[in-house]
This record gives structure tokens, C-alpha cells and sequence, in this order.
């Protein structure tokens, strides 16, 4: 499609745009007879991202920012390779961290355009560089490993006779300055040296400071360089961490665009994975947030993933491959063994902002009690470079020697792709066994863990959550995300249950199984570690509101479909029956519910139902509960609502000052206090903006207390009883929130809309109340998460904005309170506060 368009001239220093624009160039090139025998190179240098295309096939990924940016053209030309050819050149108007204005994660500028730097016909003199990288390693050895160390002296010694013999006008000194080098790391290790396993790596977030499309040519960028180095480097293997980017594993509409785009690379990629090269780790569908996804999701993380791997290579993953996500939930562990997976990697807790964690390989136990094999790559980085520094800071960072003797080591360029360079290779090859330096082979995931579960018998055990002392913002950052996941997961799950019960009474019902699984599909892809935090640009947030709305929509389509199939008789019209209303029950215990229905004269009407486990009840006649709502206004402006279970009086401004459980008398809000207090915090991180809050920011409370609409009855009585106020929030923003009470309801609903126009700052609810605890208790998936209520250690406060489900409890002996929410995650429990971030 390209190469059928009008090219116009371009030259060096010229600049292309806007932001997220490609441009392609047309590049005929002419190599100089008189270059036989010579190494060949296109350079092109631009502070774009650039795909070489060559014979319609990309051939070379050029990022700056990423160290590559040559194609080379002959390793050595001869008189019969052709001296004339045209290449493509596709440019990406994007760096590889996006384009943001004037700092990486600030939004992006709109109108940005690169400039080409560079664009060169050039010999490459391949004795130069490998006289450099001999001259780089040696020097870093001399200065890296202490005068304590006689091979520091050594490696400077040798370095400098180098200098002397090398005369750079004179090539055929070159062989004698490279023996020299040769001879110091031809020195062997002893047995006992730590081994390092090094590990071909390139980290894509699927999305992040770049739309979803983008990540399809950065893969592309990323693994034609790959698949270019494995054809002259057979020794190099590249653990590939997403399904959800690897070509053979890709997504189903991302598989479709790599193979239906880049037909050569995909057959490409498929030998090397055959050869045990491009090794596919992971075990789920995307790199998930570790947190905020319900139990089935990461169920369904795990099903994609694993049911990929057994259908490509007749084998479940044994690693699950998670580096960069923030914080992960205590149920992992028994997730992983419950789906064939007992080995874990990551190395996201090296970010701690207060603690620094006490192992890097070590049993992690969830809570039931599995455990699966854990390790942390000493580095604390899954980017790394080859460079001496980083081996050695991989062994003396390593908090477990003496208990393992050996270690991951993952180099290239990640985040925004890029992968490994020739340049790391060839470093890691002269430090593959050499005196005084750590041992380092290229090595596989299985390799390494393999080795480690044999050394395994004296690792520590951590119990719990691994929870990450930074960007605790993103529990909170992208309401309208947070909203749509949880709403999704709810639907994909009444659709499910529904449609299982209409298949189970109906043979001639087709199971809805190809909508759902693409349903659950752009619901796990929003699941990445960058979109559902709310850490990601603006386009990339309208894609995944753009995707909850497809699942709310078919979702909607889907449940009714099967509720006609289920419950066909049901709603049949009768003669002279009186109009009824079908409620069905999705959950698996009982419920005795007020809801709202139509009534006769088209208004909404309220009825009292009891609806048995994943079953159904017809409404007819309104039903009187034996305990109506009453609702009383005081004379100082106050309400009070009571049910026979619960009582409740709510200030003006819509404040709890008291909430009591009617069969005890107990009293929940202590004398003086406010429950349901709003409170606005100042939220400037250090610097990562969408991600943090920092533990300063509860210095800045303020309680919100502007009222716009005192508090006023909207609901009178009877089944239900509901109040209404409004408050300003900050200084542009507003908050109002309707107070319901049911009837026969042990619990109080506050539904609540906020329009929000505050930068900067950071809204949450209040609720003190009377119950003294040292912990308190969060859901979790498929299970529940004890956190301290003290802040005595610093492991204690660094919790300070924590993560939970669909609530939170405290109680103590014989009572309690707990706060339910339907679309939050960030939450807190500080002494006798049960705090909810909005």
C-alpha cells in the first residue's frame, strides 16, 4: 500500500507531524563498488520510532532512544550482492514513550512533530567496535571492582598496554591489542561463583503513553530486531511476557492484525519458537493489575492464557511472568497452583518508597496456603543493559546468597519495546566466565527455576499480599474505569449464569460461548496494568470506556436473550391475570430486596420481594412489610429513618450522628463524631502524578461543609425511605447524594454522583465508628485480607491508602460495621476510621 503512493523529496533536518501521524519514506540507496569486501549499514536516526521494510518485509525495528539505529545492509559485500536497492522507511510520529510535553507522563502534545537527524550510507568497521567493547568491559571492571580486588588492577593494566600497542591509524594492530583483552577474559572462574542467567527481554505495555493500535507496530518494531538478532546470534533466548503481544499468542483480533500485517514476521517468529529461542512466558491473557480484578477475572486471566500455551504447545505455562504490575493480591498463590502454574517472577517491589523487601527468591504463600516458587531478579530492573555494573549489583544486591547461587538477569529495552541489542549480547559474552566477575550464561525461565527449585530447601516463606509502598493512587485514578470493570464483571456474570440455565432447561438454547468469550476478552485486555489503574493518556482511556460500553451493550442483548429462552412460560401474557412483574436472583443465596418496578399509570413503584438462590419470583400484589419505614424531620432540620432493624439521624448536611442496631441498642457513631463526612485532601505526589498519593497528603484534611441543598425527605415512608442534599466540593465542583433506607434492609444505601472539576486534589468519606480492632478486614478475590488498624512499624503505615473489593469490616467481638461500595477500590481503616477514596 505503501510503495504504490507518490513520494516527494525529504531531506535531513526535516520535520514530520502531528503526534501519532506515519510517515513513510522511500530510501533508494547506491553502495560504492569500492566498499567490497566492506560491512555495510543504513543509518537512520529520527526522534521518531522507524520500521525498515525491505522486499515488503520489516526487516529492522530504528528507535534512538532504544540504541539501534542501523540496518545493516552486507556484513561483507560482495561483487554479486546487488549494489542498488530501495527500502521503506515507516515513521511513527512518536517516540517510544509517546509524546509527552515536556516530560514523559505528561499528556501528550497534540502537535508534536520529529525531526530526521540523520539518514547515512556508512562502512562499518567491525574491528573498532569490538575493540571498544573489549576497552568499555575492562574499564569497568578496573573501576568497579575495588582496589581490594587484584583484577580491578588487572583489567587497568591490561587496558592500558592495550592503548599502547593500538595505533588507530594502523588496522593491523588491532589483532594485537584484542589478545591482549582475550587473555584476561579467557581467565577462568572457581565452582562456587554466582551464575547468572541472562535472559532476552522487551517489557510492551499493551497500552500506556501510546493507544492500543501503536502497541501493534512497536511489537512489530520490537520482534523483527529480535527475530534479526536470533538468525546471527543462535545462541540468544527472549522470554516473550504477554499473550497478549506475542504474534503466536496474540490476542484474537491482535493475532488477526500481526498475521494479516506482518505474514513474514509471524512465520518467522513460529520457527524460533519451534527452536526453543523465543520462549512465550506468563500464563495469562495480558499483564493484569495484580489487584483490582475480581477472583473470576484472574480465573479468566489464567483460562486464556493457559488454554493458548496447551493449544500451541501441548503444555501449560509453569511461570507466571508479572514485572511490572502494582502490588499483587494474596490469592495469587493458589490462583497459580489451581491452574498449573508454581513458579512466579517480578521484580515491581524493588519500588518501595519505605520498605525494602527482605528476599529476592523465596516461597510466597497465599491464603489457603499455597505456595509457589518466587524470585525477584536481583537487578531490580527487567531492562538491563549487559554492563559490568548491573552484573555485580545482581549479586550484591541479592538478599538470599548463600541460600541460592543463582539469579535472572533480563536485558534489552522495555516499556515502550525495544528489546535486546548485538551490543548487550557481545558484553555478556566476554563476562560469560570470567575471573572475578560473576558468571553469566544465556539461560532460559526454565533453566533458571529449575535450578532454584533444587537449591530451594533452605528459602524463607512471606505470608500475604505482596503489597507495593507506591502508586497507591491507582486504586482510585479513572473513576469512570474503575466503574466500568466492575459493572462488566457483574454483567458477564449474570449473562453467564442465565444463559447456563437456559441451556440446562432448554437443549435448543445456543450457549452464547464465541460473544462471550470476545466480551471477556476486551474486559481482560481493559485489565492491563496500565488501563484499569488509570495510569495511561486520554485515547487510551476513551478505548476502554469505548470497550465497557460494547459489554454493557451485547452483555444487555445476551441476558435477555436468555431470559426469554429460560422463562418463556413465565412471561407469557394470561387472560384476566393481573399485570406481574418476573424478578430474577443472580446470586446464590436468598434475597429479600425492595425494588423498583413500573406501575399501572407508567410511574416507578416500589414492591418487597423474596427471591430464592439463582432463581425467580413473579411480583403481583404490592406487599406490606411488617415493619414499615418511618422517616420524621426534628425541628432543627435533622431526619431520622427507622426500619425495626436499623435507626439512623442525619444532620443538615447529610452527616450520620447516629446509626444503631435496634436488637442490641449499640450505638455505631461515637458521641461527637460524623459518619458519612466528606473530606478533601491536597494530592501532589512526588512525581508520578496519575499513579501516587503520597503519606503527606492526610496532613491536608478538610472536611467538606459548604452545603448547596440542605437535607430534605425525597422518599417518605412505607417500603422505603430516602433523603437528598447537595454539597460544593473544592471550588468548582458538586456532590449530591440520595440516603436510602429499606424496608427489612439491615444496611443503609448512599448513592452518590460528584461532578468533579478539581485538579489535584482528592475527595473521600468518613465513617468513625464505635468498634475498637486491631485490624481490620478487606475482600479480596475469592476471599478476605486482614490489614492493621496501628500504624506501630513502618511495614504498618506505609499502608497508609490500601485496596479492597466490595467492602471493607470492622468489628470486634459480637459487632461490627462494614462499608460496601459497587465501583471503588481505594479504601483505609486507621484506628477506628473506615475511610472510602472517591
Amino acid at each position: 500500500e505503501a510503495a504504490v503512493q507518490e513520494f516527494g523529496p525529504a531531506r535531513v533536518g526535516d520535520s514530520f507531524g502531528p503526534t501519532w501521524e506515519t510517515c513513510w519514506f522511500k530510501v533508494e540507496l547506491s553502495i560504492p563498488p569500492a566498499w567490497a569486501g566492506r560491512e555495510v549499514h543504513f543509518v537512520w536516526e529520527s526522534d521518531g520510532e522507524g520500521m525498515v521494510w525491505r522486499d515488503a518485509q520489516p526487516v529492522q525495528g530504528l528507535t534512538k532512544e532504544g540504541e539501534k539505529t542501523s540496518y545493516i545492509l552486507t556484513r561483507s559485500l560482495k561483487e554479486s550482492e546487488p549494489h542498488s536497492l530501495t527500502l521503506y522507511v515507516e515513521l511513527a510520529c512518536n517516540g517510544l514513550f509517546g509524546a509527552g510535553k515536556g516530560d514523559m507522563i505528561a499528556p501528550p502534545d497534540p502537535n508534536r512533530r520529529v525531526t530526521l537527524s540523520k539518514a547515512e550510507l556508512v562502512v562499518f568497521n567491525r574491528d573498532v567496535y569490538e575493540l571498544l567493547v573489549d576497552l568499555e568491559i575492562l574499564l569497568d571492571m578496573a573501576q568497579l571492582l575495588g582496589e581490594e580486588n587484584q583484577r580491578s588492577f588487572q583489567a587497568l593494566y591490561t587496558a592500558n598496554q592495550m592503548v599502547n600497542v593500538c595505533d588507530v591509524t594502523d588496522p593491523s594492530t588491532f589483532p594485537a591489542a584484542r589478545e591482549l583483552a582475550a587473555a584476561i577474559f579467557s581467565q577462568r572462574n572457581g565452582d562456587s561463583q554466582h551464575t547468572i542467567h541472562a535472559v532476552g527481554h522487551c517489557h510492551i505495555d499493551s497500552a500506556w503513553l501510546w493507544p492500543y493500535e501503536e502497541t501493534i507496530r512497536k511489537c512489530a518494531r520490537s520482534w523483527v530486531t529480535v527475530v534479526h538478532l536470533m538468525e546471527h546470534n543462535p545462541q540468544l533466548t527472549f522470554a516473550c511476557s504477554q499473550l497478549g503481544l506475542i504474534p503466536v499468542l496474540w490476542q484474537a483480533q491482535q493475532f488477526e492484525w500481526v498475521r494479516s500485517c506482518y505474514p513474514g514476521l509471524y512465520a518467522r517468529i513460529q520457527d524460533f519458537v519451534a527452536k526453543g529461542q523465543f520462549i512465550p512466558v506468563g500464563g495469562t491473557w495480558v499483564e493484569m493489575d495484580g489487584n483490582l480484578p475480581s477472583g473470576e477475572s484472574m480465573v479468566r486471566q489464567f483460562l486464556q492464557g493457559q488454554r493458548f500455551f496447551q493449544e500451541q504447545f501441548g503444555r501449560l505455562c509453569s511461570e507466571f511472568w508479572l514485572p511490572d504490575t502494582f502490588g499483587y493480591s494474596a490469592q495469587l498463590p493458589q490462583l497459580m497452583r489451581g491452574c498449573g502454574i508454581q513458579r512466579f517472577l517480578t521484580q515491581k517491589l524493588s519500588w518501595n518508597l519505605v520498605n525494602s523487601f527482605p528476599h529476592h527468591t523465596f516461597f510466597w504463600e497465599g491464603i489457603d496456603g499455597s505456595q509457589v516458587l518466587t524470585h525477584f531478579p536481583p537487578g531490580d530492573s527487567y531492562g538491563m543493559h549487559g554492563r559490568v555494573a548491573e552484573i555485580l549489583k545482581t549479586v550484591k544486591n541479592n538478599k538470599d546468597k548463600g541460600r541460592v547461587n543463582h539469579s535472572a538477569f533480563l536485558f534489552g529495552f522495555g516499556d515502550g519495546g525495544g528489546g535486546p541489542t548485538q551490543k548487550m549480547l557481545d558484553r555478556m559474552k566476554r563476562m560469560n566466565n570470567t575471573d572475578g566477575l560473576p558468571r553469566v550464561q544465556i539461560s532460559t525461565p526454565d533453566q533458571l527455576f529449575s535450578v532454584l527449585e533444587k537449591e530451594s530447601s533452605q528459602l524463607c516463606t512471606w505470608v500475604g499480599e505482596l503489597f507495593l509502598e507506591l502508586h497507591n493512587g491507582t486504586y482510585t485514578t479513572q473513576a469512570q474505569i474503575k466503574k466500568g470493570n466492575r459493572e462488566c464483571e457483574r454483567i458477564l456474570h449474570d449473562v453467564e449464569v442465565l444463559s447456563t440455565l437456559a441451556v440446562a432447561q432448554d437443549r435448543g438454547f445456543q450457549y452464547p460461548a464465541r460473544q462471550l468469550q470476545h466480551l471477556w476478552r476486551l474486559l481482560l485486555l481493559n485489565q492491563f496494568h496500565d488501563v484499569l489503574p488509570g495510569s495511561c493518556i486520554q485515547l487510551v482511556v476513551e478505548d476502554a470506556l469505548q470497550y465497557y460500553r460494547e459489554i454493557r451493550g451485547a452483555g444487555a442483548g445476551l441476558q435477555e436473550e436468555a431470559v426469554q429462552s429460560l422463562c418463556r412460560d413465565l412471561l407469557q401474557p394470561k387472560e384476566q391475570s393481573t399485570l406481574s412483574i418476573l424478578v430474577l436472583n443472580t446470586l446464590s443465596w436468598e434475597r429479600t430486596e425492595v425494588i423498583s418496578r413500573p406501575g399501572p399509570d407508567g410511574t416507578e413503584a416500589l414492591a418487597l420481594v423474596t427471591v430464592p438462590s439463582m432463581g425467580y419470583a413473579l411480583v403481583q400484589e404490592p406487599f406490606v412489610p411488617p415493619q414499615p419505614v418511618a422517616v420524621r424531620k426534628q425541628e432543627d432540620g435533622s431526619i431520622t429513618m427507622e426500619n425495626g432493624i436499623i435507626s439512623v439521624c442525619l444532620d443538615t448536611m447529610g452527616r450520620l450522628t447516629s446509626l444503631q442496631l435496634l436488637d442490641s441498642g449499640r450505638e455505631s457513631v461515637p458521641d461527637g463524631c460524623y459518619a458519612n463526612q466528606f473530606a478533601l485532601f491536597d494530592d501532589v505526589p512526588l512525581y508520578w502524578d496519575a499513579w501516587d498519593v503520597m503519606d503527606y497528603h492526610l496532613e491536608t484534611r478538610k472536611p467538606v461543609t459548604t452545603l448547596l441543598q440542605p437535607l430534605e425527605v425525597t422518599v417518605a415512608g412505607g417500603l422505603r425511605g430516602s433523603v437528598r442534599f447537595s454539597l460544593q466540593v473544592g471550588k468548582s465542583s458538586t456532590l449530591t447524594q440520595e440516603i436510602i433506607l429499606d424496608a427489612t434492609c439491615p444496611y443503609l444505601r448512599f448513592q452518590t454522583q460528584v461532578e468533579w472539576k478539581e485538579a489535584h486534589k482528592f475527595l473521600k468519606v468518613e465513617f468513625p465508628v464505635q468498634v475498637r480492632s486491631t485490624s481490620a478486614t478487606y475482600e479480596i478475590q475469592f476471599g478476605h485480607l486482614q490489614r492493621p488498624t496501628h500504624w506501630n512499624t513502618s511495614w504498618d503505615w506505609a499502608r497508609f491508602e490500601v485496596w479492597a473489593h466490595k467492602w471493607l469490616d470492622l468489628s470486634e467481638h459480637g459487632f461490627g460495621v462494614a462499608l460496601l461500595n459497587d465501583c471503588k477500590y481505594g479504601a483505609s481503616a486507621h484506628r477506628n476510621i473506615l475511610s472510602l477514596s472517591l
